[in-house]
């Protein structure tokens, strides 16, 4: 489509970028596609060894780790090169759970290339070669809208080790992880926050499932007196908000492309089903009802595109850019919705068949709306931003 490349546009992608999104999309297509084509509906993953085969040729195509650094392993794309790959990677069934079915390996919690050498051989290279998995927990009951102010984890020096108390709500892949970032409490307020590598096998670490509206599960993770040394405390103490800070803004970003791709498979969905589905002698496409609700998502997606690629240029830039990944969240989770709530429409009983990935999208999608931060909060950090003199003119 011609918005993606820029065409009747101010603005074109460098050629590599247009040159990757091919590459991108030629993959899903051919590899992805069919795969995903014999799995159950609610399947998530692939069995080991078709993963193994999957990354094999995703590595071949020089398709791997598209977010970590070059001297890491990986290619090192930008906030922009990312979130073009993510609209393309998500065009599938999966995309918006495991996107690519995992296919172009999965990265490493971007806060660890900051972590010592030491870290770094330790879980980032490993990471990278396939060998280990992460996540990132910060999350409590006690107050997902403010992350990180609502910490009530604790981490108490034990002498060189620390000791993690404390449960994290709604973390996403803990099941499959080998490690994950956990964000505790060490003093007051928001730099009373340390960041910490929490091991699989270290004992008091366990996890339950939480059953939500999808086929995958968020997990209650419980830290039971978990002793971490003084080797896996990630930064200094007391940084920990500024670590959750780096992860959340760049990760926002992501996340409001990847429902993007899933807002644009859903409109050629119903572009090509209205062209093709004839009611009363006369194509679905000649109904004014049907042209307005593409043209309206057409509209919608274009525009959402725009303040997500604004939001990635700004973190490109190295500039402040929390204000513009939360209009990013919001605005790309909400469209996505909308379209896809349109797109089952136009497709009518079709459209919440399971022979169709629109259902499953239309349940992962109302999930963005809250993941990442919901919308409200979101709204509320634009409303702070804006009614701030200096922020305003910043």
């Amino acid at each position: 489509m011609s918005a993606l490349d820029g065409s009747g546009t101010g603005y074109a992608l460098p050629e590599e970028l247009v040159a990757l999104r091919r590459v991108v999309k030629k993959f899903i297509t051919r590899e992805v596609l069919p795969l995903e084509a014999e799995m159950d509906p609610e399947q998530t993953d692939l069995d080991p060894a078709s993963l193994r085969d999957l990354q094999a040729r995703a590595r071949r195509s020089d398709l791997w780790c598209f977010g970590t650094p070059e001297h890491f392993g990986g290619q090192g794309l930008s906030a922009i090169g990312l979130a073009v790959v993510a609209q393309e990677s998500h065009q599938h069934r999966n995309g918006n759970y495991n996107a690519a079915l995992g296919a172009f390996g999965y990265e490493p919690p971007s806060v660890l290339y900051a972590g010592t050498d030491d870290q770094v051989e330790r879980f980032v290279r490993p990471t990278v070669a396939g060998e280990r998995r992460g996540f990132f927990a910060i999350t409590e009951s006690s107050g997902g809208s403010d992350p990180a102010g609502a910490v009530r984890t604790t981490a108490t020096r034990r002498g060189s080790d620390w000791v993690l108390r404390g449960t994290k709500v709604f973390i996403s892949d803990v099941e499959r992880s080998d490690y994950g970032i956990v964000i505790a409490r060490t003093g007051p307020g928001r730099n009373g926050l340390t960041s910490f590598v929490v091991e699989r096998d270290m004992p008091g670490l366990s996890w339950t499932p939480i059953p939500v509206m999808r086929p995958s599960y968020p997990f209650e993770v419980h830290l039971d007196d978990v002793v971490v040394p003084s080797a896996n405390v990630l930064g200094e103490e007391g940084q920990g908000f500024g670590v959750a800070q780096a992860w959340l803004v760049r990760g926002r970003v992501h996340y409001a492309a990847g429902c993007l791709g899933i807002a644009e498979a859903a409109l050629t969905l119903a572009i090509d089903y209205a062209r093709n589905r004839e009611t009363f002698g006369r194509p679905l496409a000649d109904r004014q009802a049907i042209q307005w609700m593409l043209a309206d998502s057409e509209i919608e997606l274009r525009a959402a595109r725009w303040l997500t690629w604004e939001a990635a240029w700004k973190v490109d830039r190295g500039e402040p850019a929390r204000m513009e990944s939360s209009i990013a969240k919001v605005t790309a989770t909400e469209t996505a919705g909308r379209i896809v709530d349109r797109a089952i429409q136009v497709l009518g009983g079709m459209g919440v068949s399971r022979d169709l990935p629109l259902e499953r999208w239309y349940r992962e999608l109302r999930i963005k709306r809250i993941g990442e931060g919901p919308s409200e909060v979101h709204r509320m950090v634009i409303a702070r931003d804006l009614l701030n003199p200096v922020g305003r003119l910043a």
